[in-house]
């Protein structure tokens, strides 16, 4: 990051964020020849909008940028690839969440994977510090949500649940946390029989991962992060178009991962424990197959109705592992139904928490962060959609309705009563570029998460 953010620099170019209003005050101020110039170039800042404002010896002496208003966060997002290279600093006077959040935009906007490319090298836009800004909150963020874009980009070939593992080892390593892994037959053994059942079909044997941080009299926060690294259907085969960004299947992990360094980083006072099931959920001679019957870690017996509905049965071994251990807050992130993304769209992850008061403070904070949720209702008199005939409930609802609502009653079975949880039914993707926020994968909640995580463990 230190070629991104500058400590200083005398000779960076001054950037003006101006919206409609604010670029008719300026011209009033303004000489004949920048009025000239912003009237001949047609700059009405529109939101993304650039215009470089030359010197006397065409050299570039500020830069106006349309913004869609006070507190738009993404109006530095797209700078640094309109700007291509050099010193660039904020003109205006931002308060320190402004600041922060210029920054992070500036950051992420940066942003390109080139791991498989030969564009590696190239010039990028620099930013001096915002004043105000925080600036270890600020990395931490853009380096958690360039690792989560990095996750989800890396083909499934190099991201296996063995890279997966991987990844959380090097975070590990890096704060200095425990990190375990039950690997293979060994979840058999360790009583996480579905995502044994998941996974066990893959060449790449499927895995629980779990890292742990901070000290046991600290209050227990608890991440979970569904980590299918590819997801052919299983024996419910899906067709080409549905399997194709089948890559991202485990945004759900990588978003958590992102979250888990967050809170690291911050060194929030808690306990953390990062828990990331990961398999593929591939086809052979052991796949798992409809109308099996597979007894889970708390005991219930779910019949499998759709073998393309695995994700719920990996996340379900760890949160009654996770639940088991009666946590302040448990928090978990899926790329979970499709359902979610007709009702709400690629950009807007559904929420489903079963205590208000965090839900509450979820939703302001994703608000504030420009990290939008939306909360959808756990109904339970749809429990009854999930009824099996011979098993305790079965993965799938029995019709086309409410699809995100019973892949969340489903996950809230194994949650034990009393314990504060929300489940983030996510895309992780981008389907188009934005500033700030290329075509590919994407980190989702885990910006608003932080902030909300801060204000409850008070720092």
């Amino acid at each position: 990051m230190t070629d991104i953010f500058l400590a200083d620099a005398p000779d960076a170019v001054p950037v003006l964020l101006l919206n409609r209003e604010g670029l008719k005050g300026w011209l009033e101020s303004a000489g004949p020849g920048d009025r000239n110039w912003v009237a001949a170039n047609g700059f009405d800042a529109e939101p993304g909008g650039v215009l470089t404002l030359p010197d006397a010896d065409g050299m570039a002496a500020r830069v106006l940028a349309g913004t869609d208003g006070p507190g738009d966060m993404w109006s530095c997002g797209g700078l640094p690839h309109r700007l291509k290279s050099g010193a660039f600093r904020i003109e205006n006077e931002l308060g320190p969440d402004e600041a922060t959040r210029a920054a992070i935009a500036w950051g992420l906007g940066c942003y390109a994977f080139d791991a498989y490319s030969d564009s590696k090298g190239r010039n990028r836009a620099s930013l001096v510090w915002p004043a105000n800004a925080d600036r270890s909150a600020a990395l931490a963020a853009v380096e958690a949500q360039s690792q989560v874009r990095d996750l989800i980009n890396t083909p499934a070939n190099d991201m296996g649940p063995e890279r997966l593992e991987a990844a959380v080892r090097e975070l590990g390593k890096r704060h200095g946390a425990q990190v375990s892994s039950i690997v293979g037959d060994d979840l058999l053994a360790r009583n996480y029989p579905t995502i044994h059942a998941v996974g066990r079909a893959a060449a790449i044997a499927p895995r629980l991962i779990d890292l742990v941080w901070g000290g046991e009299d600290r209050p227990k926060l608890t991440l979970v992060g569904k980590g299918v690294c590819f997801d052919s259907g299983g024996l419910d085969l899906k067709p080409p178009a549905g399997m194709r960004l089948m890559k991202k299947d485990m945004g759900g992990a990588a978003n958590m991962i992102g979250l888990a360094h967050m809170v690291m980083s911050a060194a929030l006072p808690v306990r953390l424990r990062l828990m990331v099931p990961a398999v593929e959920n591939s086809v052979s001679g052991n796949a798992m197959r409809p109308m099996d019957v597979i007894r889970t870690r708390k005991g219930l017996t779910v019949e499998i109705g759709n073998t393309d509905a695995e994700g719920r049965l990996i996340l379900c071994d760890a949160l009654a592992e996770a639940s088991g251990e009666s946590p302040d807050l448990i928090l978990d992130c899926a790329t979970l139904t499709g359902a979610a993304r007709t009702a709400l769209g690629a950009d807007l992850p559904a929420l489903f928490c079963n205590d208000d008061a965090a839900a509450t403070a979820l939703l302001e904070a994703c608000e504030a962060e420009q990290d939008p949720v939306w909360r959808m209702p756990l109904f339970q008199p749809y429990r009854k959609l999930l009824s099996s005939d011979v098993a305790d409930m079965n993965n799938v609802s029995d019709g086309p309705l409410a699809g995100a609502v019973t892949a969340a009653l489903f996950l809230e079975r194994f949650i034990e009563p009393g314990t504060p949880w929300a489940h983030v039914d996510m895309m992780a993707w981008n389907r188009e570029n934005r500033p700030g926020r290329p075509r590919g994968g994407e980190a989702q909640f885990i910006r608003g998460a932080m902030a909300m995580l801060r204000r409850r463990y008070g720092k």
